[in-house]
């Protein structure tokens, strides 16, 4: 069975960094597809980043520029770097994979718990 664990949440003053991570436990073959979310609080889920195993990645116009999606499938790792972080990014975070689980085509797709950032002033 596979699951998503996420790291890498905290609290940052606004114009600092944080980098996430979300760890696929159990044995995978690779990641084809990874996306980040958040939920602000009192806010809907919305997606944040996206990229395809082809290394495709599509961002919210609101973090173009200062979010970077990645994947390594050698760590069965997917990472969401933040910069120039801004108080309204403050939200949990969430990863969401679809990866392959061997060579007959078997996927499987879930989320991770999330993970708090807290951006002040």
């Amino acid at each position: 069975q596979v699951q998503l664990v996420e790291s890498g949440g905290g609290l940052v003053q606004a114009g600092g960094s944080l980098r996430l991570s979300c760890v696929a436990s159990g044995t995978i073959l690779s990641f084809n597809e990874i996306n980040w979310y958040r939920q602000p609080p009192g806010k809907r889920r919305e997606l944040v980043a996206a990229m395809t195993s082809g290394g495709s990645a599509n961002y919210a116009d609101s973090v173009k520029g200062r979010f970077t999606i990645s994947g390594d499938n050698a760590k069965n790792t997917m990472y969401l770097q933040m910069n120039s972080l801004k108080d309204e990014d403050t939200a949990v975070y969430i990863c969401n994979a679809e990866v392959k689980m061997d060579h007959d085509g078997t996927t499987w797709h879930g989320w991770g718990q999330g993970t708090q950032v807290t951006v002040y002033s």
